[in-house]
């Protein structure tokens, strides 16, 4: 069985409500109330009930929040398909565009 992760303690439960009470993302909130019942000392699974996920996406959360703080605990864009076209490929397409139709 693997080392369970240690929560950073420069904040509280009450701490990471108040940032809850704050935020305008509502999957921050739910997130930032998990990792509260953490530290307040309730078990990770609750956590998991709480946010309404596994206890490998808390054990994220966790070492998210150790990493970041609570704005680690933001939701962030996903990367995303990376580009078909290179920057030449790209100039040259624009390039065609500019220039209009071919009659």
């Amino acid at each position: 069985m693997a080392a369970s992760l240690v929560v950073r303690s420069d904040y509280s439960g009450s701490d990471l409500r108040a940032f809850a009470r704050r935020s305008d993302d509502a999957q921050q909130v739910r997130r930032l109330l998990a990792m509260a019942s953490i530290l307040d000392g309730g078990r990770r699974s609750d956590a998991a009930k709480i946010g309404g996920v596994t206890l490998q996406i808390v054990r994220d959360w966790v070492i998210r929040f150790n990493a970041e703080g609570p704005d680690g605990l933001k939701s962030r864009k996903a990367p995303g398909k990376p580009s078909i076209l290179g920057d030449e490929q790209r100039r040259a397409l624009a390039a065609q565009v500019e220039a209009g139709p071919i009659r």
